[in-house]
């Protein structure tokens, strides 16, 4: 019994075929013969499925490099001896390019540990400088100290660095938060001194603000204390009890001054919204006034004017809308007295009356000779037509 990669003879012995000849792999007692070669050709394909398998893992990035390697060595090693019948030398090109991606995959790890470790390095490194400088410079006591007791642990996070690269790192680091602690520990030393002063600044600042709670300069009170605030805020810091107990006096001082300040303003926003209405009454008056008698409405005009005068201010951005409607409305006034005045200096000109007469005798002429129909008689006509809309003024 024989197939294209084995056969069984006569006594049951089972060969494969390789480049170099038959190789006896086993013997078959056990049934017929095409029973046998079918068990050996299993045994192949149990190795295809096996290299498959290792293939596919380390592509997908599931299998280690290093341990698919072995397995593929050692499956590589057994193939001169393996007691199988299929493509023995498909199976060693598989294996052999196998182990060499397995090396690649090697390769690739082994730079990007060598990338991880140079990128924690820096991190440190990174971490490191911010701490140096804040040793070297911070003044922000508490943020500073948080942020220092933060690196470490970002620092704890960071993985991959040899031994000695990290003591020498963490020895830099190290100095710099000792460095950072004696700076500040002696800052508070001289916190107490400074404590007593800031306590006189803020009984000061108090006193201003109580002062100027009674005040009705609003405008310039406002900024007097806005600018005490400013002073507040820049002065040093004395014991936590004094200072609570200074701040909500000098809060208490600017809140009876404001307060007093919105009911002004609040009773001014008031009057000021019913002045707009009244405004906004009149101005749409004037807008809508009768322009058949333009002296009269004038007269009317004038009145209109004066009620709007009489009435006190508006809100800020109310004033150019309202001024230029009654702009608009005063101009229509004016229009319609330039207009009046027009019609009776035309009416009153014996010389453009003339002008006019001697027009519509043109004019009667035109349509006679364009009822004649005759060419000549009409271009005559319609040359003299224009000769006298020429001589009367716009």
């Amino acid at each position: 019994m024989s197939s294209e990669w084995g056969r069984i003879d006569e006594a049951g012995t089972v060969f494969v075929k390789t480049a170099d000849g038959e190789r006896e792999v086993g013997s078959w007692q056990a049934g017929d013969a095409e029973a046998g070669l079918a068990y050996y050709t299993r045994r192949y394909e149990d190795l295809q499925t096996e290299i498959g398998l290792l293939a596919k893992r380390l592509e997908s990035g599931a299998g280690d490099p290093k341990a698919t390697k072995s397995q593929a060595m050692t499956l590589h090693a057994s193939l001169p001896t393996v007691a199988a019948v299929g493509d023995l030398a498909a199976l060693d090109t598989r294996l052999v390019a196998l182990i060499t991606a397995a090396d690649a995959k090697m390769g690739e790890q082994a730079e990007a540990r060598d990338a991880a470790r140079a990128e924690a390095i820096a991190k440190k490194e990174a971490l490191v400088v911010e701490a140096e400088t804040i040793a070297e410079s911070s003044t922000q006591w508490k943020a500073a100290g948080d942020r220092l007791r933060a690196i470490v642990e970002e620092w704890k996070l960071i993985k991959g660095i040899d031994r000695k690269t990290d003591d020498a790192l963490w020895k830099r680091f190290a100095a710099a938060r000792d460095a950072f602690g004696k700076r500040r520990g002696s800052h508070f030393a001289n916190l107490d001194t400074e404590r007593d002063a800031a306590k006189s600044i803020k009984e000061k600042l108090v006193a201003k603000a109580e002062e100027l709670s009674g005040s009705e300069d609003w405008r310039e009170t406002s900024a007097a204390l806005k600018e005490l605030m400013n002073e507040w805020k820049l002065a040093p810091r004395t014991n936590r009890s004094t200072e609570d107990a200074l701040w909500k006096r000098f809060r208490a001082a600017q809140d009876v001054f404001f307060e007093r300040r919105s009911g002004v303003f609040a009773e001014r926003d008031a009057e000021q919204s019913q002045n707009l209405k009244e405004k906004e009454s009149i101005i749409a008056e004037a807008a809508a006034l009768d322009l058949s008698n333009p002296r009269q409405a004038q007269v009317a005009l004038r009145d209109l004017q004066e009620k709007l005068e009489a009435l006190g201010h508006v809100p800020r951005d109310a004033v150019q809308r309202l001024e230029a409607r009654m702009r608009a409305a005063e101009q229509r006034v004016r229009d319609a007295l330039d207009a009046e005045w027009k019609r009776g200096a035309t009416e009153s000109n014996p010389f453009l009356a003339q002008l006019k007469e001697r027009l519509r005798e043109a004019e009667a002429k035109l349509a006679k000779a364009q009822a004649s129909g005759d060419p000549q008689r009409i271009a005559k006509a319609e040359a003299e037509v224009s000769r006298r809309k020429a001589l009367l003024p716009e």
